[in-house]
């Protein structure tokens, strides 16, 4: 892979991570809309652009019995993951709750075992030791609410993780990447719908203005995170990705006023140094 190549992996891998720290921020920011709208509206708007690059590709949803399991278990996980990362983001401050999304690489490590069969090395235990020691730093183990929400925090980088294994178990049965998307948004649309109803739908303009940044931010990033890894290595890339906290901290602290402590800093630094561990940060 040519160093032109890691260049523009690098840049697509920050502008993702910039484009993700942007959409939580309009999560946090849309704060009087229902947890299930926000939602629903992310995945209405990821929806609408992923069917024309399925209908493009002349893809199918007649993905044979033996994939459909997999399908709904990644579906199922994604939406739990989203609504649980949601949730944290909504109860604690941005950079805390983007770094305890940031803890799905690991929980994909621990699935990929017995959903893959791939064995950890010694380096991929000391990393996820090293990242669970830094989410604890952020996490504060009390008994105050705070706990409460940091639990619902690392519950949606599990959802998120387990999904992303489901993901490359699809992949390596040749499932397209655009089926993918499209039966994730459309899956959570249709489980936020009667939540949505229930907690009854009045979105102002505004707010609607603001739900449709989260679906267009959102989507910004999922495209610029699959050129990154389309362009250069996982190796080389991935780490960067981690800069989503560096935006999230400074949108944190000009719109919110959050300034992150001491020991959520060390949570931060701790856990992407088992990321750093994890890849071989540097190794050829």
């Amino acid at each position: 892979m040519n160093n032109n190549n890691n260049k523009k992996g690098i840049a697509f891998m920050i502008s993702s991570a910039f484009f993700f720290a942007l959409m939580s921020f309009f999560v946090k920011y849309a704060a009087d809309v229902p947890l299930f709208q926000k939602a629903f509206f992310r995945n209405a708007v990821a929806a609408v652009i992923a069917l024309p690059l399925f209908l493009r590709g002349h893809h199918s949803f007649n993905i044979g019995k033996k994939n459909l399991l997999f399908l709904l278990c990644r579906v199922s996980f994604g939406a739990f993951g989203m609504l649980c990362n949601y949730y944290a983001l909504e109860h604690m401050n941005l950079p805390d709750a983007n770094m305890l999304n940031k803890t799905s690489p690991f929980f994909s490590m621990l699935a990929a075992i017995w959903l893959l069969g791939e064995r950890p090395t010694k380096r991929d235990w000391i990393s996820l030791a090293i990242a669970f020691l830094g989410a604890l730093m952020i996490m504060k183990p009390s008994f105050d609410v705070h706990f409460l929400y940091a639990i619902i925090g690392v519950a949606g980088g599990f959802g998120a993780g387990i999904a992303y294994a489901f993901v490359r178990k699809l992949g390596t049965r040749g499932i397209d990447s655009s089926v993918m998307v499209l039966a994730f948004s459309l899956f959570t649309c249709l489980i936020c719908t009667p939540f949505s109803i229930y907690e009854g739908i009045h979105v102002s303009a505004h707010d609607l203005m603001i739900l449709m940044c989260v679906g267009l931010s959102a989507a910004i990033a999922q495209f610029s995170v699959t050129l990154s890894y389309s362009a250069a290595e996982t190796r080389v890339v991935s780490i960067y990705g981690y800069t989503q906290i560096i935006f999230a901290a400074i949108l944190g602290i000009i719109f919110f006023g959050e300034i992150p402590d001491a020991l959520s800093i060390a949570g931060y630094v701790t856990i992407i140094a088992g990321a750093l561990i994890k890849q071989g940060f540097g190794k050829r």
